[in-house]
């Protein structure tokens, strides 16, 4: 539900936005079936809608139950369209088919659409593939969704700053994403931002995506702890890792060093720069360090409605940052034995630099977590 706390999206200019490119690509229409794309486009957030973007209007077809809803959530986006209520799957199909009458070649995003569902939807309008243009519009940030993006972090800030004292009280990985994701509601949120993860132990944590679990969190584990809120559909993002007691002279020694690897990511972070560079900056120095085994995953991806969208920091990365877009910079290091470490900002890409939306602290006090009890 649309937050009046919240400066408002600036929905105003997409469908116009869209349409210049559509027209640019020889394309009269687009059949928006992603839910996320069709939130973008609309500020509709229902889980059944498909969108017909034309030359003059927007035409929503939705099922029953979302009748009053839709004319809400448009509404309140400032978003004229026609909403058509189909009660079957064919009744809808049919409604959309219509609204594209006329129409010389329709887009799809083919990658949202099963192979069966396009075929059908081929043998009915001029179908052509049409990939990227809502993804690529969407990079960009206005200050509304910003402004979310914002929340989400200060309650996935203000969580973790509650929980991870308690660490060492003999919690389990369950008992403190428990605690994580009801604390994060309390602070705002409408949920958790994805399934929180806590990895504990020489195991676990040597997981980058570990499932949590019933262990007990111990002496000595290192733990990862992985949490994100939601808010009005926008998702925050953020890692910090801890040991329990006194750390080894290793564990220090590793977290000194990824931290120094992370910091030099996000000073990365510009306007202009490659996404590919970003993860450079990453990789290259613990190469240098002779754990390149150690790193085990990209340094980063965009985020928004999506908690993994471009554009993604990876050796082969083909994009470029600019402003508007919010990413991740989030460098590990895994071993089994050993357990492992992560360390994740979001990171606002700005005109002049970046703007690091994340607040809990990483250096000394987030390592070590000592035992409470």
């Amino acid at each position: 539900m649309t937050r009046p706390d919240l400066p408002p999206i600036e929905y105003a200019g997409r469908a116009a936005a869209l349409r210049e490119r559509l027209t640019a690509a020889g394309i009269d229409g687009l059949a928006i079936t992603d839910p996320t794309s069709l939130r973008w486009v609309t500020g509709f957030s229902g889980s059944n809608g498909a969108v017909a973007v034309l030359p003059d209007r927007i035409v929503l077809v939705t099922d029953n139950r979302y009748r009053e809803r839709a004319a809400e959530e448009l509404a309140a986006a400032g978003v004229e369209a026609e909403v058509l209520i189909g009660v079957t799957q064919p009744e809808q199909r049919a409604l959309l088919v219509g609204a594209f009458a006329g129409c010389r070649q329709v887009g799809a995003e083919a990658t949202s659409l099963s192979h069966a569902r396009w075929e059908q939807l081929a043998g009915e309008v001029p179908l052509v593939a049409a990939d990227g243009h809502v993804a690529d519009l969407r990079r960009t940030k206005d200050a509304g969704e910003i402004a979310r993006m914002e929340l989400a972090c200060r309650c996935a800030d203000a969580a973790l700053a509650e929980v991870a004292p308690t660490l060492g009280d003999g919690l389990t990985e369950a008992d403190v994403r428990d605690e994580l994701e009801h604390r994060m509601r309390r602070h705002g949120a409408d949920g958790p931002s994805y399934a929180t993860i806590v990895a504990s132990g020489p195991e676990h944590a040597a997981r980058p995506h570990h499932e949590t679990g019933r262990r007990s969190i111990v002496e000595g584990d290192t733990v990862v702890i992985d949490v994100g809120a939601l808010v009005d559909g926008y998702h925050s993002d953020m890692t910090r890792s801890f040991v329990i007691g006194t750390p080894t002279a290793q564990q220090q020694r590793l977290y000194d060093l990824l931290l120094d690897v992370q910091l030099a990511g996000v000073a990365a972070v510009s306007a202009g720069t490659a996404a590919s560079d970003v993860d450079a900056a990453c990789r290259e120095r613990v190469a240098d360090a002779g754990l390149i085994d150690w790193y085990l995953h990209s340094t980063g991806h965009g985020v928004g409605l999506l908690i993994h969208e471009d554009p993604f920091e990876s050796p082969v990365s083909t994009m470029t940052l600019r402003a508007g877009d919010v990413v991740t910079v989030e460098p590990g290091l895994y071993r089994v034995g050993f357990g492992g470490f992560r360390i994740e900002d979001l990171v606002e890409v700005t005109h002049d630099g970046h703007r690091i939306l994340t607040a809990f602290p990483k250096d000394s006090p987030c390592l070590p977590s000592p035992p409470t009890t």
